[in-house]
């Protein structure tokens, strides 16, 4: 269970499954991704979305490297659409919206942000603020509208949603929970949500799921080249 505001980071190893559930609902997911084994390679928000044709996340969607490879998919989702543009909040802009929530007053409730929270995970794979990507907030709404402006949905996560992330090759998995920055509440309160691991028991079948375009068919392919 990782408490609203905690962070963490792990390899996914290939074949494995990874099960984030939001168990309270409202809760909100900053994840980034690396290649495990050559940190270099890493999520590429931008091809993800021009090479399914899609603005938002769901099941049947696959994660592109900048090497054109798949770091993981999204198997199962009982959410139905995850944000890859709102990005996380600094400490600054942290106390901007919430005021000051020092660790002086507060201990261990103080307000954290996602900056900080990503960095210091990432720091302990030698990775550093050069590094520090886009995320993908899972369990969280972003609309569009004609004059391009965004807006956020709140309560769009109920109790008990669930993504399912498979992995077709290790994966560093680098994630804070914390509230979305488009989230209008004032009030600092972050949700918990709980993670699990599995391996999966088809491989094939995990994948079959994935290949919902011809560019993750090209996609997978070049994985399978490199676990070659």
């Amino acid at each position: 269970m990782l408490p609203g505001g905690g962070h963490l980071s792990f390899i996914l190893k290939r074949g494995q499954i990874l099960r984030m559930t939001d168990t309270q609902g409202g809760a909100n997911i900053s994840l980034m991704m690396f290649n495990a084994h050559e940190k270099s390679e890493r999520l590429n928000l931008p091809d993800t979305l021009k090479g399914q044709h899609t603005a938002r996340l769901t099941a049947g969607h696959c994660f592109y490297s900048d090497m054109g490879r798949v770091l993981a998919g999204m198997i199962n989702d009982t959410c139905g659409w995850h944000d890859p543009f709102g990005g996380v909040l600094n400490a600054a802009e942290v106390a901007e919206k919430y005021g000051q929530g020092r660790y002086q007053e507060l201990r261990n409730g103080f307000y954290r942000n996602g900056t900080d929270n990503l960095l210091v995970e990432m720091g302990k794979w030698d990775l550093n603020l050069e590094d520090l990507l886009m995320v993908v907030n899972f369990f969280s709404k972003v609309t569009v509208d004609e004059q391009g402006q965004f807006h956020f949905h709140p309560d769009h996560s109920q109790p008990g949603s669930y993504v399912d992330l498979y992995a077709p090759m290790d994966v560093l998995i680098v994630l804070t929970a914390l509230q979305h920055p488009m989230d209008p509440s004032r009030a600092y309160a972050p949700r918990p949500v709980a993670l699990s691991w599995r391996q999966a028991e088809d491989d094939q079948a995990a994948v079959n799921a994935l290949l919902t375009r011809p560019e993750n068919e090209r996609a997978f392919t070049n994985t399978e080249l490199f676990a070659l």
